[in-house]
């Protein structure tokens, strides 16, 4: 534990994309928590998507947002989780419960 918070500080300080990868309650929320608090987006947002509740047919909207209008059922625009977390952390949680189709089309 002592050596993924000592990796997690040096990561903080960086630009880096970062995958924790871990059992389930092995405590990989709290660890990225802990590096989004010691890294320059520290005053940015948190946004996170549970992948696991999300339909891959949705992935695109709620990554990008979209417009009033774009589709049936959208009567106003909404912004996307990216443009929601500029400048701060997009959590991606249960990325792998995505299909590989989705995941090879972003």
């Amino acid at each position: 534990m002592r050596e993924a918070v000592r990796l997690a500080e040096r990561v903080a300080a960086t630009d880096a994309n970062v995958l924790i990868s871990g059992e389930s309650g092995a405590g990989k929320d709290a660890l990225a928590l802990f590096v989004h608090s010691r890294s320059p987006r520290a005053l940015g947002s948190i946004v996170k998507i549970d992948c696991a509740t999300l339909p891959g047919d949705l992935l695109e909207a709620e990554l990008f947002g979209y417009e009033k209008g774009a589709f049936t059922g959208a009567t106003e625009a909404k912004p996307g989780r990216l443009e929601a977390a500029h400048g701060g952390t997009l959590i991606l949680d249960e990325i792998a419960h995505f299909s590989v189709d989705s995941q090879a089309s972003y």
